[in-house]
């Protein structure tokens, strides 16, 4: 057995061309690159901005999400392929032309791209749920550790961690499990959960009743947002709410009987029980009084002492007391959208030593994010409808394939063995290729 390393126009990644043909449908790269100022003399430029935001966009996405990595691929033909340029073209840009395209941003620059991707996404929804009844606004912050000197990276005591703290928004439609991706935005590690947060719903929902004018829009939010100011932004905005809101002597005195009842009938019957009731509650900070829901629950283990589980949520809407908690609990599968942004497109890989660098690299990895988004829906009714970035990757981009260009045209030769043909043949089919 021979090995060498001399295949000459070949790559591992041949089915990054799925994720350059979703993007030149929707147009992602090319509307927020235009939100980028580019002061370079335009005689002396060689990789212009959107070359360069889709070099980094589609690195993330094809799993090199360091500069270094970017740099290594600059080669790769189906890389610069999907970046505009011709396979056998010159190399895309180098780590330290990366480094200076990320350091040189400014934050009137980001603001205005994180609410062109805002726009971009709310857009796709109308396109794809015309006819949506209900609109859900999910927003959380997530830990993202650092190891350096980074600006703005503080200890922060619930975590037990100096980090950042990258606040994320999702949007769903009715009763589809999906959460679209449609915020992101770094933060300092010791940031409240209610900063910009009102300012954020305010825009969010002004956009989202222009795009869903017979929609109703509900807000779910975490115990971390339960304060004055995100209520009465909610009563302003006149939208349904689901809020979490940590237990205090007045509450746990509401739920005491409910408590004691489920605790001995969960004695009684060996056995794990919970019930939901409602209240009247009025913080010394709010206006008026709300409608509370809480959870009595009794945890039994084997060999353990029963465990008791009080929670509370904070809501205007008029379903049952288990509905509401259900609804509430629906926004659990945001974690999973959160974990999948850290383990699959590493969103934590914020290093540098500019904040507002830091930041960048955040929409870079949620704008390769979205993109994945828009080949998910591609495939509603194959195995990856619901598939993890990891996997869409897995199956779908990383194939060997050796490119032959001609003048007439390009030819990618994938492996006969390659096991996944029919999704891959129905995802370029549903972005216009004409399959054979």
């Amino acid at each position: 057995m021979v090995v060498r390393f001399d295949g000459e126009q070949s790559s591992s990644d041949g089915g990054s061309l799925l994720l350059a043909a979703v993007d030149r449908r929707v147009g992602l790269t090319k509307s927020l690159s235009d939100e980028l100022v580019d002061g370079r003399r335009a005689w002396r430029v060689e990789h212009g901005k959107l070359e360069l935001f889709r070099q980094r966009v589609f690195s993330i996405a094809l799993g090199y999400a360091d500069q270094n990595d970017s740099s290594r691929v600059a080669d790769d033909p189906l890389l610069k392929l999907a970046c505009g340029r011709s396979p056998s073209g010159g190399l895309l840009a180098s780590q330290p032309t990366l480094s200076r395209f990320e350091t040189t941003r400014t934050g009137r620059e980001l603001v205005a791209l994180g609410r062109a991707m805002e726009r971009f996404v709310i857009a796709r929804l109308r396109k794809t749920h015309r006819h949506a009844r209900r609109i859900t606004i999910d927003l959380d912050s997530t830990e993202d550790p650092t190891h350096g000197q980074q600006p703005f990276a503080f200890f922060n005591g619930y975590y037990d961690s100096w980090c950042y703290l990258p606040m994320l928004g999702f949007l769903s439609v009715d009763d589809d499990p999906t959460q679209h991706l449609f915020h992101a935005r770094l933060r300092p590690g010791t940031a409240r959960d209610a900063r910009g947060t009102p300012a954020l719903l305010r825009r969010t929902v002004q956009n989202l009743r222009n795009a869903f004018r017979k929609a109703r829009i509900l807000v779910r939010l975490d115990a971390g947002f339960a304060v004055p100011a995100i209520f009465e932004a909610l009563d302003e905005l006149r939208v349904e709410y689901v809020v979490a809101m940590q237990g205090n002597p007045v509450l746990q005195r509401a739920a005491a009987e409910p408590m004691r009842i489920v605790r001995e009938l969960s004695e009684h019957f060996d056995g794990t029980l919970a019930i939901c009731r409602e209240t009247r509650y009025c913080s010394s900070g709010w206006r008026r009084e709300r409608r509370v829901i809480f959870k009595a629950e009794a945890l039994v283990y084997p060999e353990r002492a029963l465990k008791e589980n009080l929670r509370f949520v904070v809501t205007n809407l008029r379903l049952a007391p288990r509905r509401v908690w259900d609804l509430y609990c629906q926004r659990g599968d945001v974690e999973n959208r959160i974990k999948e942004l850290h383990e699959g497109l590493e969103i934590d890989r914020t290093s540098c030593s500019s904040f507002l660098a830091n930041h960048f690299r955040v929409l870079e990895t949620a704008a390769a994010y979205v993109l994945f988004q828009e080949l998910r829906v591609r495939l509603p009714k194959t195995d990856l409808a619901r598939a993890q970035v990891g996997m869409l990757r897995e199956r779908l981009l990383k194939i060997g394939a050796v490119v032959k260009e001609s003048v007439r045209r390009i030819v990618l030769s994938f492996p006969a063995s390659y096991p996944w043909k029919s999704l891959w043949h129905e995802a370029a089919h549903s972005l216009g290729a004409l399959v054979t």
